[in-house]
């Protein structure tokens, strides 16, 4: 606004989540907040309240406390004098909107309008106006102190400007009303905090507020007030003439009497004014009050649950035995910042004062709390030569001279509980505040916190306070960027920006682009005596050599996680070992617990370990043998799951021979379990594998995980790793390794309808599989060129390739790829018109994949039974046939092949003449996805025109044929023909 200082904000709510104080009697009653944008929640959950115009009409709703709103009123309330030609069907509109969102029974119509009803407690205002009262009450009695907590707790409940982006008249005079009554709130609860003393902690909240609303005489009053009694005469006096000059220069007046008045007072130095009209009752022997917190950032950004929850726990130490909470995060999250904050916030409810301290735990040299009590004892007014010389004495005496005192005391940056437990007050009244890299689960009766990096929203926000909103503003994508590199981690962002903002010459995005160097980033993110390494360094420096060995090699993987099965595998230890070892770990901080037993890096955090791992590790070689364990760990794991899948399949005695048993599974849905909880972490390793002497062993990572490609949920990653893996065999020119990556990207390529692509890696796989004379590219490779070919309606091509896929398998021994292969040359006979001879190949198929167990390829040779039947016109069969998959494929959660075998049941109805059920099972398809991509969804979409044609819905049969034959001409499929012959023209139903 205008360079001038900021209000102090007050304590807000989390971004989606309701205030804590808005809670109704019922549980089934919403709750909503007009002291901020309009919102409305239902339990824990936020409604959509739709567009400015539905919350204009709430607003206007609740704002007339339960009592109906005529239509007119309404319109008036949202257009004013130039409503629209239908305002009053709008109006009608919004309720109806409105009324689907709400709880039944909450808003209602009466006589030709409309009523919100609202529970007690349940509206922000309405609870602001209820605290207010309380707090009348309360100064009635002159209990100061419980007027100015709940005038506090009415003021929190403001979240920005009231009705905020609401339109309409009615919400602009609303608006200008609760803010001009937010400002009422804030100067009596400032003529409070003057009249218990407080003068000096409020005159940074009133310079602040005079600066926001400069013709605001009574805002000035206490300025002067609160300048006077804190012995600052002179600025008292200039704050008057400012204000005169002011007044007469935009308003041509002058000042009002009261603040004339107050000025000649000063200038005669009145005796009554030194001292609080109805100052707070002050012990009887002469105490120091020590006032030792920190600055407060004046940037200080986000954290408004934490702010919220620790300055209500302290608050609360009145009448209890000391309250104590400890943050505990990583380096560089902001525990001190936050702390300071908090304790700034509190300070109020701890009138004896406050004392700080770094204790330094992170450190080489720890703060000795005998040191730390002697300095606490001084500030508290004791003389030197009482302070006695043992732990035991300073610490009796440090509590002795606290009772009957309310002192928040601050620990920052302690090592542990040990140091922390003889500087705690333990008094009534008194509270600590502890900051620390490890959770302090050990100290007694603790409200223990974990503080996180921030939001991408919070980083945004304090980055740009830092830079300045018009530097951002222009290039946001590379602000977002840099917040990122940053892994919005509070002292990251605060160095970037700051380097940022002394270099008038860089671009946001030149600074972006220095960031997205991993191998410097941490070197880039130094500012002056603040650096994010530096920062690292204290904590590792104090690790055991067992944890610090941990602490690298774990942080060479580059998933998003670790479990502690692949954790053990990476440092060569058992698994109790190497929990303890991480779970000592995640208690310094520098690795979080993603879940019960699962681990993992902040991004910095990672990158500052491998650059541990480079300097410290020795051997060099052992990063590498870390890393092949684990790659040797996935492998075996993953080719246990295959095998528990595909039982009789030889992919599995084709894969390269590993190191480690891997993860046992119990049962098949934990191995499918455990595959697809893993997906992100092999795919990663895969590509961390490509170099010679693993290469193989990643290529055949991804052989063993291919249902994560089936399933269609990790399909583009899993494409990814496979493009890489290809890529990395042919730079080395291993053709063994290159044919199996090359099916394999074949395969994933079909799935999703690239089938040109597909026909060309499977080329040059057969080149390769001949050159290496490969059993599983020999066999694969011929199969795989048989379904593409199939797919563009090449039948006859098609069986030539499966006749030699057959021939190969067999030659191999693998009755599991013979089986797959018979079935799917029974695909392509049938589309020949050889129904009889698909019908008994799809039986064969059957056969061997029933005497292998195979349940899930089972499924495959069901289906193409399933297909001939229907063409035979036997579609009860064909129907019992394309279930028993269906069933199968949902059980292994292979959704591609689950929204195939829809369209497959689809085509068995309207064969049948059910049109109704072809358009369900069609629909159904349409929404899971099927193998084969947009090719499909076109067959699909054709499938289901005709469907609803025959059911008489032309247009939308018209509609779902456009479609269709828009991929089908994008991608030049011969359907295409098919399509338009049916789009044009459409007989008449």
């Amino acid at each position: 606004m205008d360079g001038l200082p900021r209000v102090p904000d007050q304590r807000r709510p989390a971004p989606g989540n309701a205030p804590e104080e808005l809670r109704p009697l019922s549980p089934l009653s919403p709750h909503f907040s007009v002291l901020g944008p309009v919102r409305a929640w239902h339990g824990a959950e936020q409604l959509s309240m739709g567009s400015p115009q539905q919350r204009a009409l709430l607003a206007a709703l609740l704002l007339r406390d339960g009592r109906t709103a005529t239509a007119h009123e309404l319109i008036d309330a949202l257009w004013g004098d130039e409503p629209p030609s239908q305002a009053l069907a709008a109006v009608r509109t919004y309720a109806s909107r409105l009324r689907k969102v709400l709880p039944a029974g909450v808003l209602v119509s009466e006589s030709g309008g409309y009523a919100v009803t609202v529970a007690d407690g349940a509206l922000d205002l309405a609870l602001a106006e209820d605290l207010w009262a309380e707090a009348e009450k309360a100064r009635g009695v002159s209990d100061l102190c419980q007027a100015r907590s709940l005038v506090n707790k009415a003021l929190s409940l403001w979240d920005g400007e009231p009705l905020a982006n609401v339109p309409g008249p009615y919400a602009e005079t609303e608006r200008t009303r609760l803010e001009e009554w937010r400002l009422q709130l804030l100067e009596s609860r400032l003529d409070m905090d003057l009249e218990v003393g407080c003068h000096a902690e409020a005159v940074s909240e009133l310079t602040a507020l005079t600066a926001a609303h400069p013709l605001r005489e009574r805002l000035r009053e206490l300025l002067m007030l609160a300048l006077y009694r804190s012995g600052r005469q002179a600025e008292a006096l200039a704050v008057y003439a400012d204000t005169r000059r002011l007044l007469a220069d935009e308003l041509g007046v002058d000042p009002r009497p009261g603040l004339k008045e107050l000025q000649q007072r000063i200038l005669q130095a009145d005796p009554a004014l030194a001292e609080p009209s109805a100052a707070a009752p002050e012990p009887a022997a002469a105490v120091v009050r020590p006032a030792q917190l920190p600055a407060t950032v004046p940037d200080f950004t986000g954290r408004a649950s934490f702010v919220s929850e620790l300055s209500e726990i302290l608050s609360a130490a009145e009448g209890r035995v000391m309250a104590v909470s400890a943050l505990a995060g990583i380096g560089g999250v902001g525990k001190t910042t936050l702390a300071v904050h908090v304790a700034h916030v509190a300070r109020s409810h701890f009138p004896d004062g406050q004392l700080y301290v770094d204790l330094q735990g992170a450190g080489s040299r720890a703060a000795e709390p005998e040191t730390v009590l002697g300095a606490f004892l001084r500030a508290l007014g004791t003389a030197d030569s009482a302070i006695p010389d043992s732990l035991e004495e300073r610490a009796a005496l440090y509590r002795s001279v606290l009772d009957g005192r309310r002192v928040l005391v601050v620990l920052d940056n302690a090592r542990d509980a040990a140091q922390v437990r003889p500087l705690l007050p333990g008094m009534e009244g008194c509270a600590a505040l502890v900051t620390s890299r490890i959770r302090m689960v050990d100290l007694a009766g603790a409200h223990l916190v974990d503080l996180d990096v921030m939001s991408p929203e919070e980083a945004l926000l304090l980055f740009t306070r830092i830079v300045g909103e018009e530097r951002v503003q222009s290039e946001r994508k590379a602000a977002l960027d840099v917040v990122a590199a940053c892994g919005f981690l509070p002292l990251a962002i605060r160095i970037a920006a700051s380097r940022l903002a002394a270099r008038r010459t860089w671009t946001v995005s030149t600074l972006a682009a220095k960031l997205a160097d991993e191998r410097r980033r941490l070197d880039e993110l130094q500012a002056g005596d603040l650096a994010v390494k530096a920062t690292f360094e204290l904590g590792y420096g104090q690790l055991e050599p067992a944890q610090a060995r941990a602490f690298r090699l774990l942080g060479l993987a580059d998933g998003p996680d670790l479990s502690l099965a692949a954790a053990a595998a990476v440092l060569d230890l058992p698994t109790e070992e190497t929990e303890d070892l991480l779970e000592s770990l995640v208690d310094t901080s520098l690795v979080e617990s993603a879940a019960p037993g699962r681990y993992r890096y902040h991004d910095l955090v990672r990158l500052y370990a491998r650059a541990c791992a480079e300097r410290d590790e020795s051997p060099p070689s052992e990063r590498g043998a870390a890393m092949s364990r684990l790659l040797d760990f996935y492998l075996a794991s993953a080719a246990r799951v295959y095998a528990i899948e595909r039982p009789g399949d030889r992919t599995v005695d084709h894969l390269e021979v590993t190191g480690h048993v891997g993860q046992d599974f119990s049962d098949d849905a934990k191995a499918l379990d455990w595959l697809h909880s893993e997906a992100a972490c092999i795919l990663a390793c895969v590509q961390q594998s490509l170099g010679p002497s693993t290469l193989r062993r990643a290529v055949d990572l991804l052989l063993a995980s291919k249902d994560l490609a089936e399933s269609g949920a990790s399909a583009l990653r899993y494409e990814l790793a496979t493009s890489a893996a290809r890529d990395a065999a042919a730079a080395v020119g291993d053709a063994y390794a290159e044919g199996r990556a090359r099916v394999t990207l074949a395969q994933v390529l079909s799935k999703v309808g690239h089938f040109d692509k597909a026909s060309a890696e499977l080329e040059r796989a057969s080149e390769l599989g001949d050159i290496s004379e490969d059993p599983w590219t020999c066999g694969n490779a011929p199969n795989e060129r048989g379904i593409t070919a199939y797919c563009v309606n090449q039948h006859a091509v098609s069986e030539t390739y499966f006749v030699k896929a057959i021939e190969e398998f067999r030659a191999d021994s693998n009755r599991a790829g013979e089986a797959s292969a018979l079935c799917n040359l029974s695909r392509a006979l049938d589309a020949m018109g050889r129904t009889s001879k698909a019908i008994e190949l799809a039986q064969q198929g059957i056969a061997i994949y029933d005497d292998l167990g195979l349940t899930f390829r089972l499924a495959n040779a069901k289906s193409a039974l399933g297909i001939a039947l229907g063409h035979a016109d036997r579609h009860a069969e064909a129907l019992d046939q394309l279930t028993d998959a269906l069933q199968v494929f949902v059980e292994n959660r292979q959704r591609l092949w689950e929204g195939t075998t829809h369209f497959r049941i689809a085509q068995v109805h309207l064969s049948a003449c059910k049109s109704a059920q072809a358009a369900q099972h069609a629909e159904q398809a349409l929404s899971t996805g099927c193998v084969g991509g947009d090719w499909m969804r076109a067959n699909v979409l054709t499938l289901l025109g005709k469907s609803l044609h025959s059911i008489g819905q032309v247009d939308r049969a018209r509609a779902c044929w456009r479609e269709a034959l828009a991929i089908h001409e994008s991608s030049g499929a011969p359907e295409a023909d098919e399509v338009r012959g049916l789009i044009s023209p459409i007989p008449t139903a």
